[in-house]
């Protein structure tokens, strides 16, 4: 006779319903490789998008912490393929902001912050996110950052910049700033990946630390 493996603790994480298929992914793969990955049972209500994390006896606590951060990246509109690597690193954290917290209820403010934020295209999360080695997802009034914690609290400054009012040309100047001073101690391990980043780094030369001025 099979023994079930022991339930030690259970949480819940809730999550919107439209993201309820991409916590499954095809065929359950993302909620089994989630399972398997990290010794838990993940039972998710499809109507409600509530998650519960069942922790097995024999996986690490620190488990628990590491799986409800996925699914609220996932949630929050990160691929799972990005939050499963984000998060299979150490040091890795989830940091939301709340946009409508900062804001206050006017629409029109959501949409120009957010329009700031996203930029043509989606150039200016793009660049963000490269600059940063970070995962970035904006969705109806929070925006989502996931990676190194190091990294992460350089992305959120960096929105924070930006939802301020401060131009954009002055947040570039910070995010290079920074990701030179994170390269000379050893934190960056990446070169980006966006056209033309580049040239654009060798127009902040000679700028403060942090870029913040003019």
């Amino acid at each position: 006779m099979t023994t079930l493996p022991s339930i030690v603790y259970r949480d819940y994480v809730q999550i919107p319903v439209e993201r309820v298929g991409a916590l499954i992914g095809k065929g359950g793969s993302v909620k089994r490789e989630v399972e398997e990955t990290y010794g838990v049972e993940l039972e998710i209500e499809s109507s409600t998008g509530r998650v519960c994390v069942k922790l097995l006896e024999s996986s690490n606590p620190a488990n628990l912490l590491t799986v409800k951060n996925i699914i609220r990246a996932i949630g929050h509109g990160i691929s799972p393929e990005r939050a499963l690597k984000i998060f299979g690193e150490e040091d890795a954290t989830l940091h939301v902001i709340d946009l409508k917290y900062i804001l206050g209820d006017s629409r029109n403010n959501l949409v120009r912050v957010k329009g700031r934020l996203i930029g043509e295209k989606g150039k200016a999360r793009k660049l963000i996110e490269e600059l940063t080695n970070t995962a970035i997802s904006i969705s109806d009034h929070t925006v989502a950052i996931a990676g190194k914690l190091e990294n992460v609290e350089v992305a959120r400054r960096a929105i924070e910049m930006l939802i301020s009012g401060r131009p954009h040309s002055v947040v570039w100047k910070y995010l290079y700033s920074m990701r030179r001073r994170l390269k000379r101690e050893g934190f960056i391990l990446w070169e980006p990946r966006v056209e033309g980043l580049e040239s654009m780094e060798g127009t902040t030369e000679g700028e403060g630390e942090g870029g913040e001025s003019g």
